[in-house]
């Protein structure tokens, strides 16, 4: 399959959930992309192969609560790097930094384990779907902490017209997704 019936092939299988998990929310629910053997291995090979070229190797792969954990623990594994993952407040048992960032109502934290991550070590910070670029901004930051380089942000969709990834790439930070869905 070529690169756009691939991203076709993608997008013809997320499922759009209406008024979820509030009235005139199109909800893009990426769960189909995972239960079937085919879809998966075309969704996770799309990542691979761009990561897998030597100028765009990660050191190491880090995933955003909770999707994120799914595709990035996989990417990495076949990239043969570790992964890290970047969780909820509260879920880490060893010393962390931490982030906060604004969602709509009210406010998000983020952590990662201090020795998550060396300096200078390229990052790869991958997440289902960008939508207000908050979580990845603020996952972003907790590497830079770090002293770790984020190469790029990747994602399987795009809401676009939320702003985020004008955000983020606005910020500096290339990013890389695979679906957008613009407008309804």
């Amino acid at each position: 399959m070529h690169h756009l019936s691939v991203n076709q092939f993608l997008r013809d299988h997320i499922r759009t959930v209406p008024d979820w998990p509030a009235p005139g929310v199109q909800f893009r629910d990426i769960t189909p992309l995972l239960q079937d053997a085919k879809v998966f291995r075309i969704l996770i090979d799309a990542f691979v192969h761009r990561y897998m070229d030597p100028a765009m190797r990660p050191d190491v792969v880090a995933g955003l609560d909770a999707r994120g954990f799914i595709l990035g623990a996989v990417v990495a594994y076949e990239l043969n790097v570790g992964f890290v993952p970047i969780r909820k407040k509260g879920k880490l048992p060893f010393t962390t930094v931490e982030e906060t960032y604004e969602l709509e109502y009210g406010s998000a934290t983020v952590e990662l384990h201090t020795d998550a991550v060396q300096p200078g070590q390229r990052v790869l910070l991958l997440d289902d779907l960008i939508a207000t670029g908050g979580t990845m901004m603020a996952g972003r930051r907790l590497l830079e902490k770090l002293g770790a380089r984020v190469m790029e942000g990747a994602a399987i969709v795009d809401l676009p017209e939320l702003g985020g990834s004008n955000k983020l790439r606005e910020s500096g930070l290339p990013l890389f997704t695979l679906v957008d869905f613009s407008g309804h």
